[in-house]
C-alpha cells in the first residue's frame, strides 16, 4: 500500500490516531549546557531559529538554522535541527544526510540522532546501515523506551531483509465507482453472504458543520452478476451534527456496532450520552429501519478512546481498540474484548495478551467468523516499519498464538490498516490511496493466499415462520457445538420478514435451536464435519405454538446404540426443554420416542419406550413436576420417512414431544 495512504488518513476522525506531535522533540533534548561552537553570529542565528521553533514559525527556524550551519561547518546543534525538520516534511534522504553528518561531527553529542538515522535508513530499504545503527545506537544510551525502540529496529530489519526477497501474492481490484468517490472511503465491513458492503466516507459538509467535513456510513449491495450496486448513505445512523463510521457488522448484517465520537465542544448532546472522546455504539436493523443508535455503556466505553470494533460470529463476543487521549493524539492503544452475558449486561473487558498486544500501537482489529483467526495493524511486532497488518490464532486453551506479518507486498514501510476477510476467507478488502483510484482513498479487494486464510466456515440461511399461518416470526436462533455443549453463534430473525443467517466454522456438528415466547422451540441438527459443503444451508424453521396437538423433533437427543443411556450431548438441548417448561408452568407434554425398522420389532418398541422414560426422568430431575410429563414408546410403527435409507433410518429416530 502506498506510503501516503496514513498520510491521508490520519486526519480522519477513526483513522490512525498516533500523530507527530510536533517539530519539538529533538529541539528540547538538544539544548546542551554549551553550544559546539563559539561563533557569536551561528549562535545568535541557531537562537532565533530556536525561537521560530518555540513560535511554530517552521520556515523562518528553517532559514535562521541554516545560516547558523553555514556559518560553521563543525555546529552541531542546527544541523540536528535542520534533519529533523526534513524528517517531518518527509524529506528523507536530506535528513539522512544530515544525521550522517552529525554522527560524523560529533557521535556522542546526541545519540537519539543515531536513532533516528536508523529509523530513516529502515524505511529506505537499507537494511544493513539500519541495523548497525541501531546497534550503535545501543551502545550510546540507556533510555529504556529507545532502547526497545532500536532492539524492535533491529528485529525489523532482519524480519524486512528476508521477508522483502519473498513476495506474497498480491494484486488489488478496485471496488468501482458504485462504491468509491472522489472522497475518501475506507473501514469496511460486510455480511457473511458477502452480499451487504458498508463503509465508511467523508464528505466536505461546510453547511451542516463549521469545520465541514462529515463522515457517514454508506452501503452497497451486491447484485446477481456479482458487481455492487450503487451506494446510498444509511438513514438513522446517519446523523447531521455527528460523525459515525468504523463500523462492524453481525454476520447477518441486523446489527451494526460502531464509533460515535463527541463534537468539538467535548459533548455528546443528551440522547447520546457519551462517556469519553469516543464510545462504541449499536443499532438494530429491523427489515430496511434501523434503529436510532444506543450507546454500548459501561463497562465497554469508559472516560478513554474506545473504536474499530469487531463482532464475533457469535454475536456475543467484542473486540474493539481502547486508547488514551493526550497531546499529540491517542496513545496506549491496544486491543480489548468483552462478552455478552445472559443477563444482557457485557463483562469486564480484557486486554489480549502479549502475542498479540505491544508496548506500542494496535488498531484496526478484525475476529474472523471462524472465531479463532484475528487480524489487526501494529508497529510493535517485526515488520516493514509503521503499521504492518497480522494474524494471530487462537490457541486451544484460549490463548493467542504468535503474531504473524502477512507479507510483502501487503506491508510496506508505510502504514496499513483497515484489512477485513470475508467470511469464505479468500478474499480481503483495505483502503489505499493508490495511484490508478477515483480520488484519495478508495476500497480495494484482493484474493488472500492460503497461509493468511482463516478457518473454513459456511452459513446458514432461513426463514422462521409460524407453522399454521406461514407468517414470518421473530425468534432467537442459536448453534451449539453438540461434542461441547459450547455456544458457537446466535442470531435474531427480523420481525418483518423472518430471515435469519449465521455463520459456522467447518469441522463441528451442531444443534440447531430456534426459540420465541408463545411457541415450541424448533430443534435440528448439523454434521459439517467433513469441511464446507459447496453451497450454504437453506432452511425453513416453522414454530408450532404452544396449543394442543403442536409436535416439535428433539434432533439433539442422544443415546449410546442400542441403549437409553442418554449421552452428555444431549444435554443442551435438555436444558432447552426444562426452560420451555418453567417458562410455561401450565404446560402438560407426551415423550413419545421413536426408532427406525433395524432389528425386531418388539425389541424396538421396548428400546424406545425407555428412551422416552429416560428423558422424562431427566427433565424431572431438574425440578419439572412429574405430573406434567407422559412418556411413550411407539417403536418403528410411525416413521417420517423412509427406512430404505441410512438418512431415512436418522430421520425415524428420534424423541418427540407433544403438547397435550
Amino acid at each position: 500500500m502506498p506510503r501516503s495512504t496514513i498520510a491521508a488518513l490520519k486526519n480522519l476522525l477513526f483513522a490512525s490516531a498516533w500523530l507527530f506531535a510536533s517539530c519539538t522533540s529533538i529541539s528540547v533534548a538538544a539544548q546542551p549546557r554549551g553550544y559546539s561552537t563559539t561563533d557569536k553570529g551561528a549562535i545568535k542565528r541557531y537562537e532565533s531559529g530556536s525561537e521560530c521553533m518555540r513560535m511554530r514559525k517552521f520556515e523562518c527556524a528553517e532559514s535562521e538554522f541554516t545560516k547558523a550551519a553555514s556559518a560553521d561547518p563543525k555546529f552541531v546543534e542546527p544541523r540536528i535541527m535542520l534533519a529533523e525538520i526534513a524528517e517531518q516534511k518527509g524529506q528523507d534522504q536530506e535528513a539522512i544526510r544530515l544525521y550522517r553528518e552529525v554522527m560524523t561531527l560529533a557521535p556522542r553529542f546526541f545519540p537519539v540522532a543515531q536513532l533516528h538515522l536508523a529509523d530513516l535508513e529502515f524505511r529506505g530499504g537499507d537494511y544493513e546501515k539500519a541495523e548497525a545503527n541501531y546497534k550503535g545506537y545501543l551502545a550510546l544510551e540507556e533510555e529504556p523506551q529507545r532502547k526497545a525502540r532500536a532492539r524492535l529496529g533491529i528485529a525489523n530489519c532482519t524480519f524486512a531483509a528476508k521477508a522483502i526477497q519473498q513476495p506474497v501474492p498480491f494484486d488489488p481490484k478496485n471496488l468501482g465507482p458504485n462504491v468509491n468517490s472522489a472522497d475518501p472511503e475506507y473501514y469496511p465491513c460486510i455480511t457473511a453472504d458477502d452480499g451487504t458492503l458498508i463503509y465508511t466516507r467523508r464528505v466536505k459538509a461546510p453547511e451542516i458543520i463549521p469545520w465541514g467535513m462529515q463522515e457517514d456510513f454508506m452501503v452497497s449491495h451486491r447484485a446477481v452478476d456479482g458487481k455492487w450496486e450503487q451506494s446510498s448513505p444509511i438513514p438513522t445512523v446517519n446523523t447531521r451534527q455527528y460523525n459515525e463510521g468504523a463500523g462492524t457488522l453481525t454476520p447477518d448484517g441486523r446489527f451494526i456496532v460502531f464509533t460515535k465520537c463527541a463534537l468539538e465542544d467535548g459533548s455528546y448532546g443528551e440522547k447520546l450520552k457519551g462517556l469519553g472522546s469516543c464510545d462504541l455504539f449499536i443499532s438494530r436493523r429491523v427489515g430496511d429501519r434501523w434503529s436510532p443508535p444506543e450507546n454500548l455503556g459501561p463497562p465497554v466505553n469508559s472516560s478513554q478512546w474506545e473504536t474499530q470494533p469487531s463482532m464475533a460470529s457469535d454475536g456475543r463476543t467484542l473486540y474493539y481498540i481502547r486508547g488514551q487521549q493526550g497531546q499529540g493524539g491517542i496513545r496506549s492503544m491496544d486491543i480489548w474484548t468483552t462478552t455478552m452475558q445472559d443477563d444482557g449486561t457485557w463483562s469486564k473487558p480484557a486486554k489480549l495478551d502479549e502475542n498479540v498486544n505491544t508496548p506500542y500501537q494496535e488498531e484496526s482489529v478484525q475476529i474472523h467468523p471462524d472465531g479463532k483467526t484475528l487480524y489487526f495493524s501494529s508497529n510493535g511486532h517485526p515488520g516493514f516499519g509503521g503499521l504492518d497488518i497480522y494474524m494471530s490464532r487462537k490457541q486451544d486453551d484460549g490463548t493467542w498464538g504468535k503474531a504473524l506479518n502477512l507479507g510483502y507486498p501487503i506491508n510496506t514501510s508505510a502504514d496499513e490498516n483497515s484489512l477485513l476477510v470475508n467470511a469464505d476467507g479468500n478474499v480481503a478488502y483495505f483502503a489505499s490511496d493508490r495511484p490508478g483510484g477515483l480520488g484519495d482513498l478508495d476500497l480495494y479487494s484482493f484474493e488472500l493466499y492460503k497461509e493468511a486464510r482463516p478457518e473454513a466456515v459456511t452459513f446458514i440461511r432461513g426463514v422462521v415462520t409460524d407453522k399454521n399461518t406461514k407468517a414470518p416470526v421473530e425468534a432467537d436462533v442459536q448453534l451449539y457445538d453438540v461434542s461441547t455443549g459450547e455456544l458457537v453463534t446466535g442470531a435474531y430473525s427480523d420481525p418483518k420478514t423472518g430471515e435469519f443467517l449465521v455463520c459456522i466454522p467447518a469441522g463441528r456438528t451442531y444443534a440447531l435451536n430456534a426459540s420465541t415466547e408463545g411457541y415450541l422451540f424448533f430443534s435440528e441438527n448439523y454434521d459439517v464435519a467433513k469441511g464446507t459443503p459447496d453451497k450454504p444451508y437453506t432452511l425453513n424453521v416453522p414454530l408450532s405454538p404452544l396449543t394442543s396437538g403442536s409436535v416439535i423433533s428433539l434432533r439433539n437427543i442422544f443415546f449410546n446404540t442400542a441403549s437409553f443411556d442418554l449421552l452428555p450431548a444431549s444435554n443442551t438441548e435438555l436444558d432447552k426443554l426444562v426452560g420451555l417448561l418453567k417458562t410455561n408452568a401450565t404446560l402438560r407434554i407426551e415423550l413419545g420416542g421413536h426408532t427406525d425398522n433395524v432389528g425386531a420389532d418388539a425389541a424396538n418398541m421396548t428400546l424406545s419406550d425407555q428412551r422416552a422414560k429416560a428423558v422424562r426422568d431427566h427433565v424431572i430431575g431438574k425440578g419439572i413436576e412429574a405430573d406434567r410429563i407422559t412418556a411413550k414408546g411407539y417403536g418403528e410403527t410411525k416413521p417420517v420417512a423412509s427406512n430404505d435409507t441410512e438418512e431415512g433410518r436418522a430421520q425415524n429416530r428420534r424423541t418427540e414431544v407433544t403438547v397435550l
